[in-house]
């Protein structure tokens, strides 16, 4: 959104010191005239802020329709930084190697301490954010998404705005056989931050979750998925500004159009709990 042009700048230095082939950078802007990006690098100027997965879409299609002129796109959050000049290669070899391999999480840092936030291991078991494993879901600032994918189940949903698009996008990838990794050693360093920073937060995280399940579950998950998550959420202890933001997403996500249905197979439903997640929390 061009308020950081100095972390911009490190995070587009730390891809150009990526071993092995050159990686091609797109640096999409958010209502705002992209601007100081080094010699190479393509920019695309958007006329207002559309949202991080309709912002995410433009850029995959900067790489052709459905980003179909790469193999793999990385998506990397502007105050960012690669900690390692072999993450690409590493990338390179965790998709030749799979070929069900759909989407990569790595781990993100903070670049003082070192230390990962539990929010940012996509997992329920997370005590341990040094061990790389399958997961159900992936982190929507720093992945790497083989392109056949979004040939195959579309690109991140633009109407979410802000939070829970990439377990949209990771259901449908799960759904059509597609595997999730996340990747302990694959390092984008980032500031610890809240999430509830954004003042859409907790408005974006109730009505999206509501059109989450409404989008991809089974009729009756539906309401077993949304219980918990209110349970959760109370149980929380939320101030009451929050839990009003809240109560009202939570009303808007079954008021207001949530895009198509495609509701996942039980056999998806099956892999997700042997997953460690089951579509119900």
């Amino acid at each position: 959104m061009g308020n950081r042009p100095d972390d911009l700048r490190a995070l587009l230095d730390s891809v150009a010191a990526q071993e092995g082939d050159p990686v091609e950078v797109v640096v999409v802007g958010q209502g705002t005239p992209v601007t100081g990006v080094p010699d190479g690098v393509r920019t695309v100027d958007l006329p207002e802020n559309v949202g991080i997965p309709a912002g995410r879409n433009v850029g995959i299609e900067a790489f052709g329709p459905g980003g179909t002129d790469v193999d793999v796109l990385l998506f990397l959050d502007d105050d960012g930084l690669l900690a390692h000049t072999d993450t690409a290669e590493l990338v390179r070899q965790a998709f030749t190697a799979d070929p069900r391999l759909g989407i990569i999480s790595f781990r993100i840092a903070d670049p003082e301490t070192g230390a990962t936030q539990r929010r940012h291991v996509p997992r329920l078991r997370a005590s341990d954010p040094m061990r790389s494993s399958r997961v159900t879901t992936f982190l929507g600032g720093a992945n790497a998404v083989r392109t056949k994918v979004f040939a195959e189940v579309g690109g991140l949903p633009d109407e979410f705005f802000y939070a829970h698009e990439e377990t949209d996008l990771a259901w449908r990838a799960l759904d059509a056989d597609w595997m999730i990794d996340y990747r302990a050693d694959m390092v984008l360093l980032h500031p610890t931050t809240a999430p509830s920073r954004h003042a859409s937060y907790h408005f974006n995280v109730a009505r999206n979750r509501v059109w989450l399940a409404r989008r991809n579950l089974p009729a009756p998950l539906v309401p077993a998925y949304l219980g918990v998550w209110l349970l959760l959420t109370l149980a929380r202890r939320p101030s009451v500004p929050a839990l009003k933001a809240w109560c009202g997403g939570f009303r808007a996500g079954w008021t207001t159009p949530c895009g198509p249905r495609r509701p996942m197979r039980w056999r998806t439903v099956w892999r997700l709990t042997r997953l460690g997640r089951p579509p119900v929390v």
